[in-house]
Parts: C-alpha cells; structure tokens; sequence
C-alpha cells in the first residue's frame, strides 16, 4: 500500500471497529435514528467550528455532544426529536457553507466523505476515541443491556442509572463525531447502522452479535477502500453500496 494510503487506512479501520459496537448498542435500545441525528449535527458543528479557524473534530464534537445533551434534557428517547436533529443539522450545515468561506464543496466533503485526506491529526483523533471507548463501552455494556430487558431493576434498586444513559450517549457522539472527520457522514451511519443490523438477524448471542458486527465493519472497509482505489471511486459512497448489497443478499 503507498505510503499515502497507510495513515487514512488504519484511521479508518480503528473507527471501522468502534462504530459498529456503538451500533449495536444504538439497534439495542432502538436508537438508531439518533446516530443520523447526531451526525448532522456533528457536520454543522465541523463546520462552523472551522468557520471559527477551530479544528474540524472540534466543532463536530461539540455539535453531537449538543445533540446527546438535548436528548437527555427532552427526557430520554424519541424518534420525532431524532428527526429534528436530522433536520436541524442539515440546514445548519448548508446555510453554514452557503454564509462562509467555506463553501458548498468542503460541506459536500463532510457528508459524502473525505478518507483519502485524513492524516496524522485524524489518525491520532481517532485512536485515542477507540482507547477511551473500548474500557468505558466494558463498563457500559452490561448495564446497558440490563437496562434494557429488565428495565423495573433500575427503578427496583434505586439505581443511578443516569450515569450510564448519559455516559453512552456522550461515547457514542463522540464516535460519530471522530468518523465524521475522517469518512464523513453516510460513511460514519453506514457502519454504525449496517453491521448491527446484519449481526442482530445472524447471531443467536450478544457476544457473537458483537464479533459479527466487527467482523462485517472491518471486512467492509477494507473492501471498500481497496475498491475505491482500484476503480478510482470516492470511498464514502462506494463503503455504503457495498453495505447496503451485502445487506440485500443476506436477506434474499
């Protein structure tokens, strides 16, 4: 692989194995309409941050934290507020661009991606997101999951169980925000949304959901990016056509 190639690779791989365990957590507790939500408004916080001359992580981080932070003040789960995230976010991001220096073309790259441009700042973004992520997602998981089919013990116990809601939600706008930077937008929902999907219908157990959900991310980047090259395709579109074929096929 060119010596070009090598850093915007392993960026992406590393994020290709957290999303997808973010992922599944999110199809878990039906939240997956969130992760676009949060995406959106990852990409209008990226650049307005950078219209600000802030780094691009930055305002993306700060956009879906925004995001994860009215969810938990809205009190907790709904699919209308996730809509207006998405709507909120996407005409944040255009009116952005359309007010700025920035321009149309830099929001294009935030939502159609930008992998082949990712560099050391991105790889080192993303590397330390996956080491925070993996120790609190161990931390996080099995509550989560209790949470979730056994809901009446939080409230039986009298447990905090705000602290992992709110501990998750902020882990998971952080993912989105870091693969934002670095693959965009439908990149980053691609592999936080496909995988779980496709590991929820195959696996008969949460650990093997958990292996098939990284197996189908990793395997489907590095396709994608060997593809991408090979047919000198953007990355962004050619990840999500492959996920979503390989969807269709396992379920035909």
């Amino acid at each position: 692989m060119d010596s070009l190639l090598t850093v915007p690779f392993f960026a992406g791989l590393t994020l290709a194995v957290l999303l997808p365990l973010v992922g599944n957590l999110l199809r878990l507790r039906d939240e997956w309409l969130a992760t676009l939500g949060l995406a959106h408004l990852a990409a209008a916080g990226a650049l307005l941050g950078m219209a600000a001359h802030l780094p691009a992580f930055v305002g993306a981080l700060a956009g879906a934290l925004a995001g994860a932070g009215a969810k938990q003040a809205s009190g907790g789960r709904s699919n209308s507020a996730y809509g207006l995230m998405i709507l909120a976010g996407w005409a944040l991001t255009l009116l952005i661009a359309a007010n700025t220096m920035l321009g149309d073309a830099l929001a294009h790259a935030l939502i159609d991606g930008q992998l082949y441009f990712a560099g050391w700042r991105e790889f080192a973004i993303d590397i330390a997101v996956v080491l925070a992520a993996l120790p609190a997602l161990r931390w996080l998981m099995p509550r989560l999951v209790a949470a979730r089919l056994f809901p009446e013990r939080e409230r039986a116990n009298g447990l905090p169980a705000w602290r992992w809601h709110l501990g998750f939600d902020l882990l998971a706008a952080t993912a989105i925000a870091a693969g934002l930077v670095t693959f965009g937008l439908m990149a980053s929902f691609a592999l936080i949304f496909i995988p779980p999907w496709l590991a929820f219908r195959r696996s008969t157990d949460w650990r093997r959901a958990q292996w098939l959900a990284i197996g189908i991310g990793a395997t489907g980047f590095a396709t994608a990016f060997w593809l991408a090259l090979v047919l000198d395709q953007p990355f962004g579109p050619v990840l999500v056509t492959l996920l979503v074929a390989l969807f269709v096929i396992s379920s035909s």
